[in-house]
Order: C-alpha cells, then structure tokens, then sequence
C-alpha cells in the first residue's frame, strides 16, 4: 500500500533538536499509512546511529554530504513514495493534532499543492514565530512577510489571523505539498542552497495555478536559527542573493527589471546600515549576494507565468521597506486594511 504522508526532518548535526522533538513528532505521526523519515546531510554528530538505535521504527537516508536544504530535500523526496510529503524542521514541536487538518485540506482541494499551519514561537508561545506566522507574502521587490511578522516586528497571537486563506507561500519548516506537484514543478531549486527555497517553490506553484494555502487549525511551535543564526554573515548573504533570485524566477521580465533598479539602492543603503551596526562582513556579504546573484540569472530558468499573482495581491507593488521603515506600520493588519 502506498504511503499516505512522508513526513521527512533533513538533519544536519542536529543530534540535540533530534533528542527533544522527535519522539513528540513520532508519537503524533502514528496513524496508518504515515511515516517519519530522516534525510542526514553528512551530519559528523552520531544522528544517524542515535536514531537507528533508538527509534528503529524511523526511516533514514543516508544522503553522505551537506547539500543544502533544497538539494538535500529534493535527494531525499526521490526516495520516497507518498501521496504528500512533509517537509519538517528538526527544531519543530508539533502538536497532537498537526496533521489531519492539512491532510483533509489537501484531500478535499486537489487544486491545492501545499499548506502549512500556524507557527508560533516554541520558546514564547504566545508569539507568532518569524519564519512563517500565518501565511506568508513578498512584495514586488524582493521582501518577505507574514501575517503576523513584518521584517523584524513579530506579533503576538491573538486569533487574530485565525482564518484559512489563500497566500504566496508557507514556511519550509513546516510544509506540506502534494508529491505529485513537487514532482513536476521540479521541487526545490538546488541553487539557493538554502534560505526562501521554499518560496520560491510556492511561487512557481501559485503561477501555475496551483494554490498555496494557510490553515490556522493545524499548529506547530518552532525554535527557529537552529541550522544557521541570523548573526551570521552566511545569512545575510543566502537571503539577499536568494530574495533576488526570487523574483528574476517569478516575476515577467518587464516587472522585474523595474523592481531590481528600486532594489539596488535600497540594499546599498542595507549594507552601510549593516557595516556600522553588525560589521563589515555582513555588507561585503549583500555585495557579494549581488555580484553572485548577477552570475547565476544568466542560468537560471524562469517560471512559466499563467496567474498574475500581483493582481491577485499575493505579490504586493507596496514597498514593504517604505511602509515599515518610514510609515511605521509594523502589523500586517496596518499595511493591508480590509
């Protein structure tokens, strides 16, 4: 019989996340026809042997290098036969309940080719978490944002997002698609190695006319910077090369060269902003995102463009920079008024 949901944590040296969460995902994956896999991307920490040894009832790959988030998954997803594939954080506290809401969703809208739930903060629960909130967007040029999170600003938890909706994309560390969709839209673009990968997936899907859905009635909590801390030039790099990389996929030609002029200013400033308060690297990394990002467009495939996500709003022409910098609007509640 063939799989209902992968579950699938990549692990990379993550042998602690691993000790505390995992047993929690186990015992809330136990339905018939579910799995919990865990792809090792060359981890030098006993991941493998300490799962192997202490839950044999877990699936392992043995991938034997670090190829990234998005190339680990994609390795790792060829191995697999199931109906829908879970992409899961190892740093992810689910709940008894986390599942079934997203496997109904997806079974009863076969337009839909992923959903996520809600992500709080496993540390400060009555807060949103920032890698995904309640559903995420982009804005023209290249920003992210969430209902619930505008850049740094994370709100708190008030059941006020607590409706399904349509939206750009849902987080990776928590993302449910539906393999076949996976399969043919190529899955996750090894290139960006890691950092809004899986944006960009959910952008493809959504200009394909797929959906990409938010449900509130699924919950997970996430500890968040667990693989790579936001202190970290590295970061700083993967998020401005990859965002430019987003929208040179995602965007028609005409939009994106109108967005990438607005954008080079605005990240010029971003890097003297980040040499006087986080140091030097972090500016020659945005620089470097450039000079790279320039490199890899000459062989990057765009996405085929059948649904104006811009008219459909969930890719905004707000400069979210300008509305929370200079306008101060810092909920997602005070930029998109009903």
């Amino acid at each position: 019989m063939r799989t209902k949901v992968s579950v699938v944590i990549l692990n990379w040296n993550g042998l602690a996340l691993l000790k505390k969460f995992l047993p929690g995902v186990i015992k809330y994956t136990s339905q018939t026809g579910y799995e919990v896999v865990v792809a090792d991307n060359g981890s030098t920490d006993h991941s493998l042997q300490y799962i192997k040894s202490t839950f044999p009832t877990v699936k392992t790959i043995d991938l034997g290098l670090n190829h990234g988030f998005a190339e680990g998954y994609n390795r790792a997803l060829a191995q697999l036969d199931a109906e829908y594939f879970v992409l899961l954080n190892s740093d992810v506290d689910v709940t008894e309940q986390w599942l079934e809401p997203m496997v109904n969703l997806m079974d009863n809208n076969p337009d839909v080719a992923a959903c996520g739930p809600k992500i709080l903060h496993q540390q400060r629960p009555e807060f949103f978490e920032y890698a995904g909130a309640a559903g995420g967007f982009i804005d023209r040029y290249g920003y992210p944002f969430c209902r619930g999170r505008i850049f740094d600003f994370v709100e708190k938890d008030n059941g006020q997002y607590d409706n399904q909706i349509d939206c750009l994309w849902v987080s990776g560390c928590c993302l449910m698609v539906r393999a076949t969709d996976y399969k043919l839209h190529g899955g996750l673009d090894g290139q960006f190695f890691a950092h809004m990968e899986e944006i960009d997936l959910c952008w493809r899907f959504n200009n394909n006319n797929k959906r990409v859905v938010f449900t509130p009635d699924s919950v997970v909590y996430h500890v968040g910077g667990a693989s790579l801390d936001a202190s970290h030039p590295k970061k700083t790099y993967l998020n401005f090369r990859n965002s430019l990389l987003c929208i040179y996929k995602n965007l028609t030609p005409n939009i994106f060269w109108i967005s990438y002029v607005v954008r080079i200013p605005l990240d010029m400033l971003a890097a003297v902003k980040m040499a006087m308060h986080n140091g030097p690297e972090h500016a020659k990394a945005i620089l470097q995102a450039h000079r790279d990002f320039n490199d890899l467009r000459h062989k990057t495939i765009r996405s085929t463009i059948k649904h104006n996500t811009i008219k459909k709003r969930l890719v905004t022409t707000k400069l979210m920079v300008l509305e929370y910098y200079l306008l101060k609007h810092k909920r997602y509640s005070e930029i998109f008024r009903k």
